[in-house]
C-alpha cells in the first residue's frame, strides 16, 4: 500500500482520488433521489474535475524535475513551484473550498432565499436545539411533546445529539434567517479552525513550510481523508454535524501525538460533548493517557465536558435527554429512526429472525475484543491510538443495527490520519535534496 500511494511522488494516488471524486460527484448530481446532494454534485464535479487537471500538471512537473532538478531558467522556477507537498496541500485545500465549501455557501444562500430542499434535516435538527436552548433551557423534547406533534412531523421532533452541538444553531436562534447563520457555516468555520490547527501541530519545529519532511507527505494525505474525500465533502456541504467532532477527535489525537494530555483531553471531550459517537475516541485516548501516565491532565476534559454540558438540560427535564439520545438512537423512539444502510449488522437485523439481537450480540462481542486487546497491549502512541479508533469504529459501523453509510468518514480519517501522527516521521527532516524525491517517504 505505501508504494501506491507513493508511486510518482504520490501524484499518481492524487489523480486517482481526484478522478474518482468527479466521477462520484457527476453521478451524485444525475442520479441522487437527495436535492441537496444533487446540488451539491452539481458543483463539486467541476472542482474535483478541475483539480484533476491540476494534478495532472503537478505529475508532469514532478517527471520533468526528476532528471532535471538543476535547471535554474525562469520556465523550471515556476515548474518547481507546481511540485512538492506545499503545492499538494495547497491544491488540497482549494479543492476542499471549491468541492465542499462553495456548494455550502450556495446551498445557505439558496435556503436563506426560500428553497426548502438546499439543507439535511440534520442541520434543521441542529438549528431547532439552538432555539429551544435559548428559549427554554434544554435543547429537547420531552416524549409527551414529541407525541403531541403530528404523526409526521414527530421525526423532527427528536434531537439525537449531545447538548454541545446545539452551539451550532445559536447564530440562527440569535439572528434569524440567513445565510449566514446556516449551521453548515458555523460547522465549516470551526473545522477549517481545527484542521489548520492540527496541521500546524504536526510541522516539525525549526522547519519551513515548503520543506520536504516524512510527516509533512502524510499529512497530506492526512487532510485530504478529511477533506475533499467525497463523504466528507458531501457531508459538510449538505449536513455537516459529523465534520466538526471527527475534527475534534483528530486534533485530540495530534496533542496526543505531541505530548499535549492536557489539551488533547478538552478536544476529544468537546467532541464528546458534541456526539456520543466520539465516546470510542475518548476511552482510546484515556488508554493512552493512562498508559503514557499522562491520565491526570487528559481525563478532567475528555471526561468533564460531557458530563459538563448535560447540567442545564437535566436541570429542566432529565427524561427528555434520555428519550431524544438514548432511547431514540437504540429504537425504543416514538418512531423509528432513518439510518439504515446496507451493511452486515443491517441485513442481519432486517433478514434473520431475532436478527436484531443477533446484530448487537455481533457488536458488543467486537467490542469486547477490542476493550480486551487495549487493556492487555495498551497503545503508547498517538498513531495506535489513531488506528485502533479506526479499525473499531468499522467495525462497529458495519455491525450496528441502523447506521448510515456516512459514518464511515470516521473510519477513514483515523486510519490515514495515523500514518501522519506516526513517531518515526515527528522529527525527520531533508532540506538539502529534491522536494518529491520518494525515497523521503519510505518511513
Amino acid at each position: 500500500m505505501a508504494r501506491i500511494d507513493q508511486a510518482a511522488g504520490g501524484y499518481a494516488a492524487d489523480l486517482a482520488l481526484y478522478g474518482v471524486s468527479a466521477i462520484f460527484a457527476l453521478i451524485t448530481a444525475l442520479s441522487s433521489t437527495l436535492l441537496p446532494h444533487r446540488a451539491w454534485g452539481s458543483i463539486a464535479a467541476w472542482a474535483y474535475a478541475d483539480a484533476f487537471l491540476l494534478a495532472l500538471l503537478q505529475l508532469l512537473g514532478f517527471r520533468l524535475l526528476r532528471d532535471r532538478y538543476e535547471a535554474t531558467t525562469r520556465l523550471w522556477r515556476l515548474v518547481r513551484l507546481l511540485v512538492g507537498n506545499g503545492a499538494r496541500a495547497t491544491l488540497t485545500w482549494l479543492t476542499w473550498a471549491g468541492a465542499a465549501l462553495l456548494p455550502l455557501v450556495v446551498q445557505a444562500v439558496q435556503r436563506a432565499d426560500g428553497r426548502t430542499d438546499r439543507a439535511q434535516e440534520e442541520v434543521l435538527v441542529v438549528e431547532r436545539m439552538g432555539e429551544r436552548l435559548l428559549n427554554d433551557g434544554t435543547p429537547y423534547l420531552s416524549r409527551d411533546a414529541i407525541a403531541a406533534l403530528p404523526a409526521d412531523e414527530r421525526l423532527m421532533g427528536y434531537s439525537p445529539y449531545q447538548p454541545g452541538m446545539s452551539v451550532f444553531g445559536l447564530p440562527r436562534a440569535l439572528a434569524g434567517d440567513a445565510w449566514w447563520t446556516d449551521a453548515r457555516i458555523w460547522f465549516a468555520l470551526f473545522t477549517a479552525l481545527v484542521l489548520i490547527t492540527a496541521v500546524l501541530l504536526l510541522r516539525p519545529r525549526g522547519t519551513k513550510p515548503n520543506e520536504t519532511t516524512g510527516r509533512s507527505f502524510a499529512t497530506v494525505r492526512a487532510i485530504q481523508a478529511v477533506t475533499i474525500v467525497p463523504v466528507c465533502a458531501l457531508t459538510l456541504a449538505t449536513g455537516g454535524d459529523d465534520i466538526p467532532v471527527l475534527a475534534l477527535c483528530i486534533l485530540a489525537l495530534t496533542f496526543a501525538a505531541t505530548n499535549r494530555y492536557g489539551w488533547a483531553g478538552l478536544a476529544v471531550g468537546a467532541a464528546a460533548a458534541c456526539k456520543l459517537f466520539a465516546l470510542p475516541a475518548v476511552a482510546v485516548l484515556a488508554v493512552l493517557a493512562l498508559a503514557m501516565a499522562r491520565g491526570g491532565k487528559l481525563l478532567p476534559g475528555a471526561l468533564g465536558l460531557p458530563i459538563l454540558v448535560l447540567i442545564p438540560p437535566f436541570q429542566v427535564d432529565q427524561d427528555a435527554f434520555l428519550e431524544n439520545v438514548i432511547r431514540f438512537p437504540l429504537g425504543h423512539g416514538l418512531v423509528t429512526s432513518p439510518a439504515q444502510s446496507p451493511f452486515p449488522g443491517y441485513l442481519i437485523a432486517q433478514n434473520v429472525p431475532g436478527g436484531r439481537f443477533v446484530a448487537l450480540g455481533l457488536l458488543l462481542a467486537v467490542a469486547a475484543l477490542i476493550t480486551v486487546r487495549i487493556i492487555w497491549s495498551p497503545p503508547r502512541t498517538a498513531s495506535t491510538a489513531a488506528s485502533i479508533c479506526g479499525w473499531g469504529l468499522l467495525a462497529a459501523i458495519l455491525l450496528m443495527p441502523t447506521t448510515r453509510f456516512g459514518y464511515v468518514l470516521y473510519p477513514i480519517a483515523f486510519l490515514v490520519w495515523a500514518a501522519a501522527l506516526h513517531p518515526a516521521l515527528r522529527n525527520h527532516t531533508a532540506t538539502s535534496s529534491p522536494s518529491d524525491d520518494t525515497a523521503l517517504y519510505r518511513l
